[in-house]
């Protein structure tokens, strides 16, 4: 049965760019390996949920997983990638048989498939950005045979099946007339060639795997479950073919004291009852260093102070978000006798009920059985 992406990510079809967003960002966090402790069964869902998001955020795979399905969304169901991806000669061709024209030519270097990589990010990583390296096996071109695949002093030879095209054409009859379908040559990989006599190193396929090492630039501002596609940076094609892309999904760990909503950071500041009551101006460390705060007297657990551009870069534009940082006022729970009673003395004063003082494990006793 075929995969229903909106399903997957728990959208209906109507949703818009920003609700599949939010709704990919929402099952990333949930199923990312590094929260799920390597549950191979949530691996897999990361990987579909994934998989439906980049589609779905693309207008035209929409588009096209929209009317044919998933197949369709990377051009592999015949006719669907030709009549969105050419021209009204292309769809008068595929009614009409392309009468008067010839085969349209596919053969050639086949694009490598892209890959996907998972970067793990400090905190303050993803706020300020990063130079990072990424080491991964991947398929690059053979040095022996140049990316050819042929022995050395051979060459390839054009693929009989489909006459060099890379591609079989079926026609079929309908009530519009001849309809003409084309699918990828299986015998010559839809290169329109065949290798004779293969290199020994890549065995004809052009490629071997590699480990390689590169720098990767992360942008200030990227959020968890964010994606970097590096054109160019995937698995080389065979034979010669050019390279596909390569995802870089981020896992970013999160703060002890930050927490981020959007492009604004959220944080506590914990100050006592007589700085609360009194007013103080204490120390607080932001990520751009450490400010001092202004508490006025009478400050109450909940207020808020919000510090304006002392949060996260916006990664498409200039500025920053906001610092959101909401008072906490802390009740002592170890007194010593001289701050008891002045606590008493100020609970007297004010007219206040208080509990009465602690007399101790033996006093309590005697009170009981007395």
């Amino acid at each position: 049965m075929a995969a229903d992406y909106y399903a997957l990510l728990g959208v209906s079809p109507q949703a818009s760019d920003d609700d599949i967003k939010r709704a990919y960002r929402r099952m990333a966090r949930e199923l990312h390996p590094d929260r799920t402790g390597g549950d191979s069964a949530a691996e897999a869902r990361f990987k579909e949920v994934t998989r439906a998001y980049e589609v779905l955020r693309d207008p035209q795979r929409r588009a096209r997983y929209d009317r044919f399905g998933p197949e369709a969304a990377d051009g592999s169901v015949p006719g669907a990638g030709d009549i969105f991806g050419g021209g009204l000669g292309d769809l008068f061709d595929a009614f009409f048989g392309g009468a008067g024209a010839g085969p349209r030519r596919r053969g050639g270097p086949v694009r490598g498939d892209d890959s996907e990589i998972v970067l793990e990010l400090s905190f303050r990583e993803a706020v300020f950005g990063a130079t990072r390296e990424l080491t991964l096996d991947t398929p690059v071109g053979c040095a022996t045979c140049e990316g050819t695949g042929a022995r050395a002093g051979t060459t390839a030879i054009r693929c009989t099946e489909c006459q060099g095209s890379g591609e079989l054409h079926r026609v079929r009859q309908s009530i519009l007339g001849q309809v003409v379908t084309a699918v990828p040559c299986g015998r010559c990989n839809a290169s329109g060639e065949v290798i004779t006599s293969p290199c020994p190193d890549c065995r004809g396929d052009g490629r071997v795997v590699e480990t390689r090492t590169f720098s990767v630039d992360v942008p200030a501002g990227v959020d968890h479950a964010s994606t970097l596609r590096l054109s160019g940076r995937g698995p080389a094609g065979p034979r010669g073919g050019p390279p596909g892309d390569l995802y870089v999904h981020l896992a970013v760990q999160p703060d002890d004291v930050f927490a981020r909503a959007g492009d604004d950071l959220h944080a506590e500041l914990h100050v006592s009852i007589a700085q609360a009551a009194l007013g103080a101006t204490p120390e607080f460390e932001t990520l751009d260093g450490t400010e001092k705060l202004a508490l006025h007297p009478g400050t109450q657990t909940g207020h808020v102070i919000k510090m304006r551009g002392r949060g996260v870069p916006h990664v498409r534009g200039r500025g920053r978000g906001d610092l959101v940082v909401q008072v906490v006022v802390d009740t002592p729970t170890h007194l010593t006798k001289a701050q008891e009673d002045l606590l008493r003395q100020f609970a007297a004063e004010s007219g206040e009920d208080v509990g009465p003082p602690d007399e101790g494990l033996m006093s309590r006793l005697r009170s009981a059985f007395g």
